[in-house]
């Protein structure tokens, strides 16, 4: 009795894992193009980021197809650091400057994203701080650093006004030579686990912060409230932020207009992202 049947059966056609050919009304888009435009997309898995450039190339050449049709011609710009656009690029915004008309903002309407929106139209918090810095890389252990933060810690809560002492003596920053001091610091200017330890602390209290840099004793010397900036100075940019983002929407839009009388093979439109709202 034959156990041929049975052998072929356990042996599972090999997948072709190769992406297909991508292809706008005919004119196929190069693998190798593709290939390289995956370094503009970082995502967690391969694949993905291939269908992200293939989709971004895709529409590229939606673009650049339908500039052509439209015989449209631009000349290049060039940005303050010299970078100059390519024939195509020059054509694809020129094509959208025509074809994609945008609204201006209106005051009321700014007004009202201003109002809903408090929050994020306030003058950063500043900071006036000083601090002692046991660094990690000072020839001490983790634990033998984080013994001598909580041995100053402890001196402190005793003499508080030897903090400056403390910091010239024992502070790898150089701020030890003016007592610690940092001056006055807002958002940016310090490391991320430095700036958020900074909003939980009260003025006139000392705090144990450890960051990348080492342990540090802290002292919040005083703290400036933001204020609310007033319409009249952010409505400029309240106005720009909306037509910026009624325009996206439209090129999105566009987009999708010229997609669905295109012929595409290989690849699916619905979350392309446009070069041009890079």
């Amino acid at each position: 009795m034959s156990h041929a049947s049975s052998h072929t059966c356990s042996v599972k056609p090999s997948i072709s894992l190769r992406p297909r050919a991508v292809k706008i009304n005919g004119v196929t888009i190069p693998r190798e193009e593709i290939a390289r435009e995956t370094q503009n997309h970082p995502a967690a898995k391969p694949v993905d980021a291939w269908k992200a450039a293939a989709r971004a190339l895709a529409v590229r050449e939606l673009l650049i197809q339908e500039a052509a049709r439209l015989g449209i011609e631009a000349k290049p710009l060039e940005d303050e650091e010299g970078r100059r656009e390519t024939d195509s690029e020059a054509r694809m915004r020129r094509l959208v400057e025509l074809e994609v008309r945008t609204p201006s903002a209106g005051e009321a309407e700014c007004r009202r994203y201003y109002e809903q929106n408090l929050h994020r139209f306030r003058s950063p918090d500043l900071y006036e701080v000083s601090h002692i810095l046991i660094a990690k890389s000072s020839g001490e252990t983790e634990a033998q650093s984080h013994e001598i933060a909580q041995g100053l810690l402890s001196r402190l809560e005793k003499e508080p006004a030897a903090f400056a002492e403390l910091a010239h003596t024992y502070s790898a920053c150089p701020s030890r030579e003016v007592g610690g001091s940092l001056g006055q610091i807002g958002p940016g200017q310090t490391v991320v686990e430095f700036e958020r330890a900074l909003q939980r602390m009260e003025p006139g209290c000392v705090y144990p912060v450890e960051t990348r840099y080492g342990h540090h004793i802290v002292r919040v010397d005083r703290r400036i409230e933001g204020r609310q900036l007033p319409f009249e100075l952010v409505h400029p940019r309240v106005a720009a932020f909306l037509e910026e983002r009624v325009r996206r929407t439209a090129v999105r839009q566009y987009i999708s207009l010229l997609a669905g009388r295109a012929s595409i093979e290989g690849i699916e439109l619905e979350a392309a992202t446009s070069p041009l709202l890079q």
